[in-house]
């Protein structure tokens, strides 16, 4: 009886050999709401499929999902190709996914909005961050394929608009996984040992997947990073890709990108004449403004009666230095004036008033100050007498002169009561001029004691 009952772990090895073993669900194609999404830390992704009456389980593995070019989200519609099986640990079964993409979109375009979202919020693309194109550049940096039509419609306009400028040429794969590394290196590169002033990036048109190395986010980042200008020329007028959107400068084509990035010497040439025609026609103005003037002064009284001009001249200066002369007179004599006026000031508001009204303040002061500590002093002599009559009058020493004599006992203490001593005691007393010793033959206490 006992070996009809199986274990958890053998009832699921044989419905996972089931499922196995079904080819259908081999290779099964799915079309789902992504829910419960989560991206582990090893690059695995975990998430739910469900529609609106039921989900399955999916994962797909960090090998497999490493190819996307977008990045799932709760919430999104997407269109799965994987494989069903049982996960044992849990009991579940479960979808295990090889490809997905967007549903109702191409994963490509998908992918191109949402790293342009992302960019944007960074601020890549803001215009206060992009560098101004120079007008008369004296190196330019061509980074494109060194085979296609867009690197010599580039060279061909540079040679045509502005043949003086260098042009440095760094090839690069422009499709295919390896095209986003190479344009970095590029203009790596290019700014770490070339003294380009401005960058064209770029090549001719093609679809999406052609362009696609133009769309990562490393080019993006390469180019917002770069101290040259860069002018993004990628595919026909149409075209977009991000680094259009990161670059300095968008051109339409690359043609356009060799225009923006050179003037064109014809133009130059042309303002050059029309300049110099300018500069001919202000000097010719010029030249005949100053032909008149010069006329003028020769037709002036100074030239024609020169010496008639000068004596008048020195009448003028005689006549200025007279009416200096008298007012450097009268400035003198006001000077004087004041300094005379001060002086008198001085002398009134000087150090010799101000000393001698000082020392007749404090001899003043001074008197009043002995006046007033002469009267404190007797009152003081006569409140010391006073106490001194007083601390007389209660002098034991003045009161023995009259015959009185001070007992004290053995202790030395004074003797003030009968019971401080006894029948025998030996006390002494202190007379005017000695002590006497005694011995107590009786004690008598008086009825009244005050």
């Amino acid at each position: 009886m006992q070996d009809q009952y199986l274990t958890v772990t053998a009832l699921t090895k044989y419905i996972k050999r089931k499922l196995s073993g079904d080819p259908h669900l081999k290779t099964v194609w799915l079309r789902g709401e992504i829910s419960n999404f989560k991206h582990h830390s090893r690059g695995h992704m975990y998430l739910s499929l469900k529609d609106e009456q039921a989900r399955i389980q999916a994962v797909m593995f960090a090998g497999n999902n490493r190819s996307l070019k977008f990045t799932p989200e709760n919430g999104m519609n997407v269109l799965v190709k994987g494989e069903i099986n049982v996960y044992e640990p849990m009991g579940q079964y479960q979808l295990y996914i090889k490809e997905m993409q967007p549903d109702g979109i191409g994963a490509l375009y998908f992918a191109f909005e949402q790293l342009k979202e992302k960019l944007g919020k960074e601020g890549l693309f803001a215009p206060e961050r992009k560098q101004v194109i120079p007008t008369y550049p004296k190196h330019v940096g061509v980074i494109t394929s060194p085979t296609g039509a867009a690197v010599r419609d580039i060279l061909t306009t540079i040679k045509r608009r502005y043949p003086i400028v260098p042009v440095s040429i760094l090839p690069v794969l422009v499709q295919g996984d390896r095209a986003a590394s190479s344009v970095v290196n590029a203009i790596q590169y290019a700014n770490e040992n070339l003294d380009c002033d401005v960058l064209i990036v770029g090549r001719g048109g093609g679809s999406i997947e052609d362009l696609w190395g133009f769309n990562e986010e490393i080019v993006a980042r390469a180019i917002a990073d770069s101290d040259i200008p860069v002018i993004s020329a990628v595919g026909h007028e149409t075209d977009t890709t991000i680094s259009d959107f990161v670059a300095d400068v968008r051109a339409a084509t690359p043609t356009g990108a060799a225009e923006l990035a050179v003037p064109s010497i014809t133009e130059l040439r042309e303002q050059v004449r029309l300049l110099n025609q300018r500069l001919v026609r202000v000097m010719n103005v010029r030249r005949v403004e100053e032909k008149q003037r010069l006329q003028r002064l020769q037709k002036s009284y100074a030239f024609k009666f020169p010496e008639q001009l000068m004596r008048q001249k020195e009448q003028d200066l005689d006549r200025v230095l007279e009416r200096m002369t008298r007012q450097m007179k009268q400035l003198s004599s006001q000077r004087k004036e004041q300094t005379t006026y001060l002086y008198k000031r001085l002398r009134q508001q000087g150090p010799e008033a101000k000393i001698k009204e000082g020392s007749e303040a404090l001899e003043s002061q001074s008197r009043q100050f002995q006046k007033r500590f002469d009267q404190l002093l007797q009152y003081k002599k006569e409140r010391f007498h006073n106490v001194i009559e007083k601390l007389t009058l209660l002098n034991p020493l003045e009161i023995m002169k009259r015959g009185y004599a001070i007992p004290f006992d053995e202790n030395e203490e004074v003797i003030k009561r009968t019971s401080q001593v006894s029948k025998g005691d030996k006390i002494s007393l202190k007379i005017r001029d000695g002590r006497v010793d005694c011995q107590v033959q009786s004690v008598k206490e008086d009825e009244y004691d005050g």
